[in-house]
């Protein structure tokens, strides 16, 4: 069987782009990633696997198009753990305000935020408490579930504070002021190469920190932090 020639691969971001990058990659071919939402502006009418395919071969070929780095399978590992962390945190914001308002339905009024649970086990443990013996067991219940998912958050929490010591990246990263492990760890799971920046200000824009713009006629209006980048 002839091997064939390296060839320029453009495809578009999805989810297992990354994986069909490195797979292309190892094969000798030159890979280019296309954000999802530049490749939809040249999609024509209908939207079909042909409309697509022809989306992307123009999106490719603009000299201001700008791609996606490829990550690599650890890059990819470290991701998943951070996507499962966060996963786990907002399943107990929803299993706090769930708590809450069981009980601001029999007029007890909790502020948000996790660190007001002491203060509802305290009501539940209350003998003079009035909740229904069903209500009671029902925010038990609430309470031992987010005491799992807190213990889970701090595992994952501890494995990502340890991957820190496998990374120069992240050390390095960690020599700078304000900067802790866990934004050490995530910077270098998430961001490209930190050469292919032209400075810190393309940085700032890639992670979102940039003021939206409605300037018009040579005069400058900037609005808000748009925080159209990587949260």
């Amino acid at each position: 069987m002839q091997a064939q020639e390296p060839a320029i691969v453009v495809m578009e971001a999805c989810g297992s782009a990354h994986h069909w990058a490195q797979a292309l990659s190892e094969m000798g071919h030159e890979v280019k990633l296309i954000a999802p939402q530049y490749v939809k502006l040249f999609v024509k009418r209908q939207k079909n696997d042909a409309a697509d395919a022809e989306a992307i071969v123009i999106a490719a070929q603009r000299p201001e198009m700008r791609f996606v780095e490829p990550k690599t399978k650890e890059q990819r590992a470290r991701v998943v753990l951070f996507r499962a962390r966060e996963h786990l945190v907002h399943q107990r914001t929803e299993q706090v305000n769930a708590l809450r308002s069981m009980l601001y339905g029999y007029g007890y009024v909790i502020p948000q935020g996790i660190g007001h649970i002491r203060r509802i086990e305290e009501i539940l443990n209350d003998p003079s408490c009035d909740l229904p013996e069903i209500v009671r067991e029902e925010c038990r219940d609430l309470l031992d579930q987010i005491a799992g998912n807190t213990k889970r958050i701090t595992l994952k929490t501890e494995m990502i504070k340890q991957l820190v010591g496998q990374t120069n990246i992240a050390r390095q990263l960690q020599t700078m002021p304000g900067v802790g492990p866990m934004t050490a760890m995530a910077i270098e799971a998430f961001a490209p190469p930190m050469d292919l920046f032209k400075n810190g200000r393309a940085f700032a824009a890639w992670l979102g920190l940039v003021p939206r713009q409605f300037s018009s006629g040579g005069k400058e209006r900037l609005g808000r932090v748009s925080k159209a980048g990587q949260a």
